[in-house]
């Protein structure tokens, strides 16, 4: 049964301008956000969801599973929370053309402080994100050692590898190279490594002896055309760098520094047939952070499996008795 508890969605401006870790500067800051619940009154049930690169600030759409009477996380006794990042397309200061200042995990976690600073909140009793939502995480438990009593980062890594950086650089050529279709060509490149072969051996295999029109190639088409209706290929461009710019160890003396400031509680987790986040990054997290377990989700949905495998994720988060 899912709760009937409803998500409502909220704006407020920045009053001071955002100095970006470039140097550049952000003016008439605006943050979109979304809350779930109620907040208790001594302010000790917040849990802070961290959305991933075309999410927007309602998890209630795209994770409502996740978040249900019984489960670990409901709205029910939890207050739960969810900022659109900086640069997308959902309600928060967006980009309008390529030539946009670069925005980094750093600027958008500068962001969410700003929104805890708005709701007056002082710690987090939990914090999750997949993805770049699992970056927006380390990077802020890195910051605030002691902000979070539990973080759960899932499919993520502490800094961005070459290979993601060369799916997303390509994905950004696509982008430059065609105006009006290239989202459509950027998403369908990234699905490649959101997915795995197997989804799509099960998932999209022709048993009819055609010789074109595959159903593998109508997908891909498919997820280009429905991504390009609903987001902008400018946020796109500019949240895939920031994606690219993630590293905590950048201002803490390397990685192993970085992860071993973090005291939460850490839940790392990884899924077997992810090619874009493997999980040799959430052991490399795991290793380092002093309070920390490991647990890998088998998935036939690679990357994908963090948004669709609500199930086991809910059993590892009860296993944890968070």
């Amino acid at each position: 049964m899912q709760t009937q508890h409803k998500s409502k969605s909220f704006g407020f401006k920045v009053e001071e301008p955002l100095v970006l870790e470039c140097g550049e500067t952000l003016r008439d800051l605006r943050i979109q956000y979304t809350t779930w619940g109620e907040l208790n009154t001594e302010k000790s049930n917040v849990v802070w969801v961290f959305h991933a690169l075309t999410a927007n600030s309602d998890p209630s759409e795209w994770w409502e599973n996740l978040f249900q009477e019984g489960s670990p996380i409901n709205p029910t006794k939890d207050f739960i929370i969810c900022a659109n990042v900086i640069g997308s397309c959902y309600g928060s200061t967006e980009p309008k053309d390529y030539d946009y200042p670069l925005i980094t995990v750093r600027d958008i976690v500068e962001g969410h402080k700003q929104l805890k600073k708005h709701l007056k909140i002082d710690s987090i009793k939990l914090g999750i994100g997949g993805s770049l939502g699992g970056q927006q995480l380390l990077e802020w438990a890195v910051q605030e050692p002691d902000l979070f009593e539990v973080i759960i980062p899932i499919a993520t890594n502490a800094k961005h590898s070459a290979w993601g950086i060369a799916f997303n650089e390509t994905q950004r050529l696509a982008l430059k190279a065609d105006p009006a279709n290239g989202l459509d060509t950027a998403r369908a490149i990234a699905m490649l490594s959101y997915r795995h072969y197997g989804t799509y051996e099960k998932t999209q295999t022709d048993q009819d002896g055609r010789r074109e029109d595959f159903s593998a190639s109508s997908y891909q088409r498919y997820q280009g055309e429905k991504l390009r209706k609903r987001f902008s290929p400018y946020s796109y461009y500019v949240l895939s760098k920031a994606m690219d710019s993630h590293d905590v160890g950048r201002h803490f003396g390397g990685l192993e520094n970085a992860l071993q400031r973090i005291q939460s509680k850490a839940i790392v987790i990884g899924l077997d047939t992810d090619l874009l986040f493997p999980v040799s990054e959430q052991e490399f997290i795991a290793k380092h952070v002093s309070n920390s377990a490991l647990h890998v989700i088998s998935s036939l949905y690679g990357h994908d499996g963090f948004l669709i495998e609500t199930e086991q994720i809910n059993n590892i988060l009860k296993n944890e008795t968070i």
